[in-house]
């Protein structure tokens, strides 16, 4: 990377939050082109371990200190003005840039910019296309939203003109971007604390795909409504994926083993070039690695034959159908599903999966989720056996909106399956060491802190 951020190389970048996989990222991403970086986070994690092993100093705990002699402060959309870091920043006129910008600024950098966007299946979709990118002869810099076994982290830091990255529509952060070519997975309700509705939503990813060149490409899930509708607005060649011979890019007769792992015939505008095989479960997973093939080939012409063996050998990122552990003859998996779209698409997985019972532990994420999808949730559970549900995590709200998890439950119970309100996870565990036989399978589904206090299950 050529880069014109015009911060002296003798000072310092400073992150304000650096413990997240996104901001670790770029810390790497500029550590690697010669930038002095800085950091500070309130505790250790995976992500700062990496920036330890890579030289990159991090403090734990907030001051001022840990900013002096900066010439750019980074911070994430977390981080308040009261911060100490944050504070001293805006007093001492020190550049500052919130997260997503210094990604746009970034992305201004390559020449080729591929950006994966939809409000489900991003991280999984990049960190495939990461993998393809891997085994081919492109040396790209990738940008992941999650933990990925292989690349140790969330980034890679290639040495040619390609830049991929996820590209995330909350707070309409990807607008910063500059992308030559992008995919868009599905259009949905989500996010809905920043958005006035699904119109808003639609409007601003017309908004993204239109920064578009005439020589871009824009590749469309033929089977989402939405995203398909973008065509109409798209000012560049568009590709489509997902909806049968009907789409340029589909799988023709997939299939599943005994585990829940897809596999199917690539067809690319009616001609067959391999066969997909995953060690993944889901549908939705093979669609998945449908979109990052077929991304692969017609932005950087890939061949499907490289992609074919290298998806051979993916794992999920972080977060997602995670085995977590075993106990009793129980396995636990974990799901960053949050939203009913990809809590039904997780749950059709999982079923799948050889079992006797289907449990379901669903952490709600934020009050704003709930009164505004409360119907949707109520839909979703079609699979689950059980479904137990603790109170809602606030996230970011500050507010209950009149809305309880109890709403939700009732919602669920009325249209779903078995839905039972358990305030805790103490109680959670208590009760599902009463009631799980070997064989069963348990989901723990949401987006907040669930994937921490699951580890209570495994707990004597």
């Amino acid at each position: 990377m050529d880069t014109k951020i015009t911060i002296p190389k003798d000072k310092k970048i400073h992150f304000i939050g650096i413990g997240g996989c996104s901001m670790s990222g770029l810390a790497q991403i500029l550590a690697a082109n010669g930038y002095a970086v800085t950091g500070s986070d309130m505790k250790e994690s995976a992500f700062t371990r990496q920036l330890d092993q890579k030289g990159i100093p991090v403090t734990f705990g907030h001051d001022e200190k840990n900013v002096h002699g900066a010439g750019l402060v980074v911070y994430t959309a977390a981080i308040k003005p009261y911060n100490p870091e944050y504070a001293y920043a805006a007093a001492h006129e020190i550049p500052m840039l919130e997260r997503s910008k210094l990604l746009g600024l970034i992305s201004s950098q390559y020449q080729r910019v591929a950006c994966i966007s939809g409000c489900h299946g991003k991280t999984t979709i990049t960190s495939m296309l990461a993998l393809i990118m891997q085994h081919s002869e492109e040396d790209c810099t990738v940008h992941v939203g999650g933990m990925v076994d292989f690349l140790s982290g969330g980034v890679k830091v290639g040495t040619n003109d390609a830049f991929i990255t996820e590209a995330c529509e909350y707070v309409r952060s990807f607008l910063t971007l500059h992308p030559t070519h992008v995919l868009v997975n599905n259009i949905d309700d989500d996010h809905l604390d920043c958005y006035r509705d699904i119109n808003d939503i639609f409007d601003t990813f017309v908004e993204f795909i239109q920064k578009l060149g005439q020589n871009g490409i824009l590749l469309l899930n033929q089977s989402d409504t939405l995203a398909y509708r973008l065509k109409d607005y798209a000012p560049c060649r568009i590709v489509t994926y997902n909806d049968g011979p009907a789409s340029d890019w589909y799988l023709d007769s997939p299939e599943f083993n005994e585990l829940g792992c897809g596999s199917g015939t690539v067809v690319c505008r009616g001609e067959k070039l391999g066969t997909l095989e995953l060690t993944v479960p889901g549908l939705h997973n093979l669609r998945n690695a449908l979109a990052a093939t077929a991304f692969a080939r017609e932005v950087f012409g890939v061949d499907v034959d490289i992609s074919i063996r290298a998806l051979k050998d993916y794992r999920l990122a972080g977060r997602r159908f995670e085995l977590i552990g075993e106990r009793d003859g129980v396995r636990v998996f974990h799901d960053y599903a949050h939203h009913p779209s990809e809590i039904a698409a997780c749950l059709e997985a999982a079923s799948l999966v050889p079992h006797h019972k289907l449990w379901v532990v669903f952490q709600c994420n934020s009050y704003t989720r709930a009164r505004t999808l409360k119907d949707k949730y109520a839909q979703c559970f079609g699979n689950a056996d059980e479904v137990l549900m603790p109170d809602i995590y606030p996230g970011r709200d500050t507010d209950t909106q009149g809305i309880h998890a109890r709403d939700v439950v009732a919602a669920i119970n009325s249209n779903s399956c078995s839905c039972m309100y358990i305030p805790t996870f103490q109680g959670i565990k208590d009760y599902l060491l009463k009631n799980w036989k070997p064989g069963d399978i348990v989901m723990t589904l949401g987006s907040g802190d669930i994937n921490k206090q699951q580890m209570i299950f495994f707990k004597d």
